[in-house]
């Protein structure tokens, strides 16, 4: 009978306790090293494996650590945004300082604002100029906010400063609750293509949305 490497296998996985009955056997093994391909033995071929995966798990633990160090910066800038949001006693200037401490908080280099269904107080401002029928309806379809190339979105045009330089479209619906209808949206502009990509997570654009929504609430008509 000729044993197959898997019947072997089997056997030493059926028997852990083989090489502590058979010591001798373990300190003469030699295995090839896994980057020079010298001999070296078992033990120092099993420290070699313990090592790498040290480093692996210490390269993992501090990307978590970045991500929340990086979440954390996140969770602060909404807080200071949110605060600049409810010293605002004017409703009238909500619109203006909405946008204004967007950008200076989050260091977004554009943003726009739209509102079809505002109150007189901010008739003449504007966020609450005409918007084209398909921008509403692509906003009412939008559960989540959008992100992704700027491929000729009205909202786009709402960035009047940055002139034809808006690559990357962040777009955030306004609705007050599970309303299925908006009444509002919030669009963030970059020149970089992948400040707003398709791939990127959209939590806190979302608590955006939700602290955006309850604020300019008090706007609708």
């Amino acid at each position: 009978m000729t044993l197959q490497a898997q019947d072997i296998a089997q056997y030493l996985a059926d028997h852990p306790d083989f090489f502590d009955q058979h010591p001798e056997l373990l300190a003469g093994m030699q295995l090839p090293h896994p980057h020079n391909g010298q001999a070296i033995s078992l033990v120092e071929r099993q420290s070699l494996m313990l090592r790498e995966r040290i480093k692996s798990l210490e390269m993992r633990n501090a990307e978590m650590v970045r991500h929340g160090q990086e979440n954390d910066a996140i969770a602060d800038k909404l807080v200071n945004w949110t605060r600049a949001l409810l010293l605002e006693g004017d409703p009238a200037q909500l619109p203006g300082t909405l946008i204004d401490e967007l950008k200076r908080v989050f260091d977004v280099p554009y943003a726009g604002l739209r509102l079809w269904k505002a109150t007189p107080a901010v008739a003449a401002q504007e966020c609450a100029l005409p918007v084209e029928s398909e921008t509403i309806s692509l906003t009412n379809s939008m559960r989540v906010p959008f992100c992704g190339p700027n491929v000729g979105f009205e909202a786009a045009s709402w960035l009047e400063e940055s002139g034809d330089s808006v690559q990357s479209l962040a777009m955030v619906p306004l609705r007050v609750g599970a309303d299925p209808q908006t009444f509002g949206l919030l669009v963030l502009g970059s020149a970089d293509k992948d400040r707003f990509h398709v791939t990127m997570g959209t939590a806190f654009l979302e608590r955006i949305a939700e602290l955006a929504s309850a604020a300019l609430a008090r706007l609708r008509a």
